[in-house]
């Protein structure tokens, strides 16, 4: 059954573009860079022991095939937009889509993060991904419709959390309640640009990100039930260490061992 709602809210890379070209405006900050994929050469020459760690540890990650290199790439993007760091995300994306990430993929991300990182965050993001973009000729063509045929949703789960949100909060906040019903769980997660378990894969990252442990059980648990093994949990935590930082991992861990041990 698939569903769909009158009140959506999509979230168009057109919008999130001119939200970023405001943005740009009011602080003059510039709109271009020189290169959209380039890392700092700079490291050895502030903190060599850094430039070693980089060159050995974190490379190994990449390297390391218990985790695809697409579903790093993913993940690296995920942790930039969550942590509002967009230096280096022009690298990422541009290393992402070489390791087998689609446009419309990257795209339809920073829209679901956009929800689960903020607004802010995800319009941060625009115009370094447009730059690789335009460096790689991508146009509107390769990017999700606004509107798609939505993908069809599993009634008696939704229900169940319709139910569990209402009961929770619905005496707080009802348009809350409803939002997130009708735009994130009846539309956004039912986009067809990214699949189920890479929707679950950035969420489950952003959440780590930025020290959600509590939303932490139902999304990895919804992530495992959409695809993610406990196998790739491992290598996922492991890059997250690197990339977010070894204490919010560590906060993390005690809800991620509970929800595997659970399974």
């Amino acid at each position: 059954m698939t569903h769909r709602h009158p009140r959506r809210l999509v979230l168009s890379t057109a919008a999130l573009a001119a939200g970023a070209a405001l943005l740009a405006g009011c602080t003059g900050q510039p709109t271009e860079d020189a290169d959209p994929t380039a890392r700092t050469d700079r490291v050895g020459s502030v903190a060599p022991a850094l430039e070693q760690y980089d060159a050995e540890q974190v490379q190994a990650l990449w390297d390391d095939e218990s985790l695809s290199a697409r579903d790093r790439g993913l993940v690296t993007i995920a942790v930039h937009v969550a942590s509002g760091s967009t230096d280096d995300l022009g690298f990422y994306v541009d290393k992402a889509l070489d390791d087998g990430a689609g446009p419309a993929e990257v795209s339809e991300a920073i829209t679901h993060l956009g929800f689960y990182a903020g607004w802010p965050n995800a319009v941060a993001a625009v115009d370094p991904i447009a730059a690789v973009y335009e460096s790689r000729g991508i146009d509107a063509s390769e990017l999700p419709e606004t509107d798609p045929e939505l993908l069809d949703q599993d009634a008696e789960a939704e229900s169940a959390r319709e139910t569990d949100v209402q009961d929770q909060h619905g005496d707080t906040s009802q348009r809350l309640v409803d939002a997130t019903d009708q735009t994130v769980f009846d539309d956004l997660w039912l986009r067809p640009g990214l699949e189920p378990r890479d929707r679950s894969l950035i969420t489950v990252v952003a959440l780590v990100a930025t020290s959600q442990a509590d939303q932490i059980p139902y999304h990895l648990g919804r992530a495992m039930d959409n695809g993610l093994t406990a196998e790739e949990v491992d290598p996922l935590m492991e890059h997250l260490a690197y990339f977010t930082g070894w204490p919010k991992v560590f906060t993390a861990m005690p809800v991620v061992t509970e929800t595997l041990e659970s399974r």
